[in-house]
């Protein structure tokens, strides 16, 4: 019932600002129906038969790499939710400066129509919803929204890059000799393929198993963590840049136990149904261990393990970014 009644009070708000400010109202109604009609239905890609929307949507699968992108929206939507408070209570006056960012993006549109490029479209659209919200609602309500906005370069599909990462697929084979070495477990590799000193199964390090997918989605999953569980700047950015050890880490170990379980005499299984299932149930708990152990690491008090007592700080005013 509290939620139904914040919902309406918010719509209420937005109806006021309507009446209040009917120009920046009308230009908001217009750039989204603009917006609706140029990515969802003007069909100008695959041969004219699909919008830039349509196009995208079909492309967050499995077999390329990027099924993560479909759960973009929902984490946009759920970060404005999370930062209703502050949106409601942030200072509220427009700035031309977001014209720019619109121009930008417009551009992107435009170049993307002329060249056929849609992606040059996906990357122009968080710059075209960061200059609505800068040029309505101003610099306060921008910067709250920035990080939301950001997640949307995510949707854009990254086509054939992973043929760039074939060296994430001789790290990933390091560690998982290293792992096996030190287990036990006698492998050798021929290039990408991994086959046992004693045995006949072989398991090869596809470029999919070689962690694109999951190093996008981790890097995802870390800044969204960093966002909401972290004030310092330096400790976002440390730990950021640590997530693509954390898909590498989760990528070795869910390589190993497909080893494993082909070494114990269940090759076909470890190749077949596991294998497909891994990347969920193995990859992503040992990725996300590793990122709250490393920040666990960053925030533990080392003077009280030392036996040293704090220094006092004085107090300031901390701003969440």
């Amino acid at each position: 019932m509290e939620q139904i009644l914040q919902l309406g009070g918010m719509l209420g708000s937005f109806l006021t600002w309507i009446r209040k400010r009917p120009g920046p109202a009308f230009l908001l109604f217009a750039v989204t129906a603009t917006v609706v009609y140029f990515f969802g239905f003007l069909r100008l890609y695959a041969n004219q038969s699909q919008p830039i929307w349509e196009w995208a949507w079909l492309r967050f699968l499995p077999q390329y790499n990027q099924e993560h992108s479909k759960l973009i929206p929902f984490a946009v939507l759920f970060l404005v939710w999370y930062h209703r408070d502050k949106i409601r209570a942030a200072r509220k006056e427009g700035s031309n400066l977001g014209l720019i960012f619109v121009a930008f993006g417009v551009l992107c549109y435009l170049i993307a129509a002329r060249a056929f490029q849609p992606r040059v479209a996906l990357f122009g659209f968080p710059f075209l919803v960061y200059g609505m919200v800068l040029y309505l609602w101003g610099r306060e309500v921008a910067r709250i929204l920035l990080f939301p906005i950001a997640l949307l370069f995510f949707m854009i599909p990254l086509g054939a890059i992973e043929q760039m990462t074939f060296r994430l697929q001789f790290i990933i084979i390091g560690f998982v000799k290293a792992l096996s070495s030190l287990c036990g477990i006698p492998i050798y590799t021929v290039g990408t393929s991994i086959f046992p000193v004693h045995g006949n199964w072989g398991f090869e390090i596809a470029e999919g198993c070689s962690g694109i997918r999951s190093l996008i989605a981790m890097i995802m999953l870390t800044a969204i963590y960093v966002h909401l569980c972290e004030k310092k700047i330096w400790k976002k950015i440390t730990i950021l840049l640590a997530s693509v050890l954390f898909a590498i880490v989760g990528n070795a170990g869910r390589i190993f136990t497909i080893i494993v379980l082909g070494q114990l005499g269940f090759a076909r299984f470890a190749g077949g149904i596991y294998h497909d299932w891994s990347s969920q149930l193995i990859f992503f708990p040992i990725a996300l261990l590793c990122m709250l152990g490393f920040s666990r690491l960053l925030n533990t008090d080392y003077r009280k393990w030392l036996g040293k007592k704090p220094v006092k700080e004085k107090e300031a005013v901390v701003c969440d970014s």
